[in-house]
């Protein structure tokens, strides 16, 4: 083992085996593998030497006592930082990693072609009736074209929850494409920085919701934003307007979508996250017609993969040797992140 040899441990997987493929170029980085059954006997000599843990992003495919919270952190006196394999940190309580000293790190950006995309499917699949007219013709041949008359979605309005990264692109797309009319809700940016995007900011996310033909949630699942949608938002919706969340289960009430189809408050969802992944097969948003399903695989393409992969093995590095990573979640946690990596690899990182 090489001298002041960094400890990295993953389980399960990581993203894409260009993540391996770049660590191991370092001599001074081991990395560890365990898995979520992995003998305690296993488990503890990985957990008592760490420096960083990529962690998965997906609470469900995560065994619990593998996910960032206070109990775990309590077993890795070393830990400097957990980096998630993607945008989401629903694995990471942030309270509990900067309570600990620890930096925490994301891989934003990583897969926005693949989310925004996805948006763009879903929003073209809904629009132009794809799944209903599909399935009538899988039954019988007794239909009429005109049951399966769709829109046209340029120069239609879409409204965008959270225009960070995957928002962006999803704007550029829509105005690039299709001309259509971007407006954008998101209180942490400037009318300024909305318009650079391509698109006009709201006051309110009313505003947004009782103009837009389609509504995309982008935004990353908080404690701010977890039942961000719900009965009264639908019901402030278009009924011709089309709910598309391809960022987390929890920010909509599933439920409240349900009755909402029902009413016919609006014409259709778009749904890739869930409230528990998969959703069981009797789900009953999976009963419409009018609802077009897919089970969280909207960032799941080669590329995405390979770009988090990647993304995720340069800023582990950055943030190992000591510079200040450009995804930092808790950057409240950098003075005291400052002592403890000092403390434990003899370096002080970057003010």
């Amino acid at each position: 083992m090489a001298p002041n040899t960094k400890r990295v441990f993953y389980v399960n997987n990581v993203s894409a085996p260009v993540y391996l493929e770049i660590l191991a170029k370092r001599p001074d980085i081991q990395v560890d593998r365990l898995e979520n059954d992995s003998p305690e006997a296993a488990v503890e000599p990985v957990l008592a030497q760490a420096h960083a843990y990529q962690i998965g992003s997906s609470r469900q495919e995560l065994a619990m006592p593998f996910q960032g919270y206070a109990p775990l952190l309590a077993r890795c006196p070393n830990l400097l930082v957990l980096s998630t394999n993607g945008a989401g940190f629903d694995t990471v309580s942030l309270a509990d990693a900067t309570a600990a000293g620890v930096a925490v790190v994301n891989q934003a950006g990583g897969n926005k072609e693949g989310v925004a995309e996805h948006v763009m499917a879903l929003m073209l699949t809904l629009s132009k009736r794809i799944p209903m007219a599909d399935k009538a013709m899988r039954r019988s041949s007794d239909y009429k074209r005109p049951d399966f008359m769709g829109d046209d979605v340029q120069g239609r309005t879409i409204g965008i929850v959270g225009i960070g990264h995957v928002g962006g692109r999803v704007a550029e797309l829509c105005c690039g494409l299709f001309g259509m009319r971007v407006l954008a809700f998101d209180p942490y940016l400037t009318a300024e920085q909305i318009a650079a995007k391509g698109a006009e900011k709201v006051a309110t996310l009313d505003d947004l919701l009782r103009q837009a033909d389609y509504v995309s949630i982008n935004c990353p699942h908080t404690a701010e934003t977890r039942g961000m949608i719900g009965a009264p938002q639908f019901a402030a919706m278009r009924s011709h307007a089309y709910f598309i969340n391809t960022a987390r289960g929890g920010i909509h009430d599933e439920a409240a979508l349900a009755q909402a189809l029902t009413a016919k408050q609006l014409a259709g969802a778009g749904l890739d996250v869930w409230e528990d992944e998969p959703p069981p097969s009797d789900h009953p948003l999976l009963r419409f017609d009018n609802v077009v399903a897919s089970p969280h695989n909207a960032g799941i393409t080669r590329q995405s993969r390979h770009n988090i992969a990647r993304i995720a093995a340069e800023q582990m590095l950055d943030i190992l040797d000591g510079r200040k990573p450009p995804r930092l979640l808790n950057p409240e946690v950098w003075p005291v992140y400052r002592d403890r990596f000092s403390r434990i690899l003899g370096v002080t990182p970057e003010a």
